[in-house]
């Protein structure tokens, strides 16, 4: 140690420097008389000090403050996104079993507004629809595909699907957003995004269970009896279940609060005419020369636009009606 001492003093000597004078003492409080041995001969590796930092946020603290966001109200546009992102991470195998990968980005978009505009309710709505038309879809697909009337993608459906399917109920989404009419007229937007979706569920499962269990189909401007997948054409199975389908989705919306009784028959009713309306357009004009841009995707705009706007005039009616 003396030895080391003695080369430590040699080493760290300073040379003379006759300008300048040195004190023959030091302070009693230098860190020299404090400290005569600086140098730490076992260094211990130095800690990691960013885990113990002050202003660090915990794991659930963050946790806690999403949870904050998610559960806003009335809800925000952060709120939504956070929700969706989440649902849709654990959702991922439902969500790949019906949407192509450019359906699911589009789905996140409607889900996003919808959250927005009408809360978890709404999109527990728009859930249960996408559940049941995709159970649907799957019902004798083997079937289907021998027959050539299954949908592509083995029902897996892309982004022109999901938009067709919500375009209507989007709009109410928006109205809802900006507060359009006031707080009068609310409730008619969140009842026309309903109706929206009862109409398309209900066309959905009348196409499907109709093309699987369809004993007899036939055009519903001639009554010809056409086989099964024809536009247009309807059969006493198909009609029956897409009648229960929206009347199930339709419960669902006065279950989670959203409408009352009395509108959700008035969703029942519109989504059946409007069906009836998409049924006479398929059978009249799709496919037909002059109307070839008028395929699946545009029909599903009208008809879920026709029962959208159906449901709005018929409420407004009865209000009128009471006064």
């Amino acid at each position: 140690m003396a030895l080391t001492a003695t080369l430590f003093h040699l080493h760290f000597k300073p040379s003379p420097v006759p300008s300048l004078q040195f004190p023959h003492s030091l302070p009693r409080k230098s860190p020299i008389l404090l400290n005569p041995n600086p140098i730490n001969p076992n260094p211990k590796p130095p800690k990691m000090q960013f885990l113990h930092r002050t202003n660090a946020v915990p794991l659930h603290g963050v946790a806690s403050r999403a949870m904050n966001i998610i559960q806003s109200s009335p809800p925000t546009w952060q709120s939504a996104i956070l929700s969706n992102l989440v649902i849709f991470v654990l959702g991922t195998p439902l969500l790949v079993a019906g949407l192509s990968l450019s359906g699911i980005c589009a789905a996140f978009l409607l889900g996003t507004l919808t959250w927005r505009a009408f809360g978890s309710p709404g999109f527990l709505l728009v859930a249960s629809y996408f559940v049941i038309g995709t159970a649907v879809t799957k019902v004798k697909m083997a079937q289907k595909e021998a027959q050539g009337v299954a949908e592509k993608r083995k029902g897996r459906r892309g982004p022109g699907s999901v938009i067709g399917s919500s375009a209507a109920g989007c709009v109410c989404a928006f109205l809802t957003i900006y507060g359009v009419g006031g707080e009068a007229f609310t409730q008619l937007w969140r009842l026309g995004f309903i109706a929206s979706f009862c109409t398309k569920l209900s066309d959905t499962v009348s196409s499907e269970i109709g093309k699987a269990y369809g004993k007899t189909t036939y055009l519903v401007t001639n009554f010809q009896i056409v086989p099964r997948g024809t536009e247009g054409a309807v059969s006493v199975e198909g009609t029956v279940s897409g009648f229960l389908a929206s009347m199930l989705l339709a419960s669902i919306g006065c279950l989670l609060g959203e409408i009352n009784v009395p509108e959700m028959v008035i969703c029942v009713m519109a989504s059946q005419i409007a069906n009836l309306g998409e049924s006479i357009i398929g059978a009249a004009f799709q496919g037909k020369e002059g109307f070839r841009w008028l395929n699946n995707d545009a029909v599903n705009v009208i008809n879920i636009s026709i029962g959208c706007i159906l449901a709005v005039v018929m409420q407004q009616i009865l209000q009128n009606w009471r006064l």
